[in-house]
């Protein structure tokens, strides 16, 4: 089953110190279903590795290494968040108190009846109030 990457999830994969092994089953999906993220969503990336760098959790080497990983990972990047799905993600950030950031992944799992694998316990809360299917479950 396809469904929509939170950089929660991700970055747990590449952060040694945020590894769960609840995890790696979504990892091994990348290889065989479809993946999306909003436009978004290699920012958040970015901007992690970055404070993590900041606070010496990283080094610019190992900062470097982990965006070529993550620009070669096949998550799919859904220009539709951005150009179409404004107004939506919008209304579900009011409607739900999120960030229009974390709108917009459940916009894009709502619009596309996909699962949104995020470790965002207000995220995964919100999920189950706008019937979205979570994961990990």
């Amino acid at each position: 089953m396809s469904f929509v990457l939170d950089s929660s999830v991700a970055l747990a994969w590449a952060l040694p110190d945020e590894s769960n092994p609840i995890l790696d089953p979504l990892a091994d999906r990348l290889s065989t279903e479809l993946v999306v993220a909003p436009p978004v969503w290699p920012l958040e990336i970015g901007n992690v590795l970055l404070v993590a760098v900041r606070r010496g959790r990283l080094t610019v080497r190992d900062m470097s290494r982990l965006v070529r990983e993550f620009r070669a990972l096949p998550v799919e990047i859904d220009d539709a968040s951005t150009e179409e799905s404004l107004n939506d993600t919008l209304s579900l950030a009011k409607k739900y108190d999120l960030t229009t950031y974390d709108a917009s992944y459940l916009e894009l799992a709502k619009r596309r009846d996909m699962p949104l694998a995020t470790l965002d316990s207000k995220l995964r809360k919100t999920c189950l109030s706008a019937k979205v299917l979570v994961l990990p479950t």
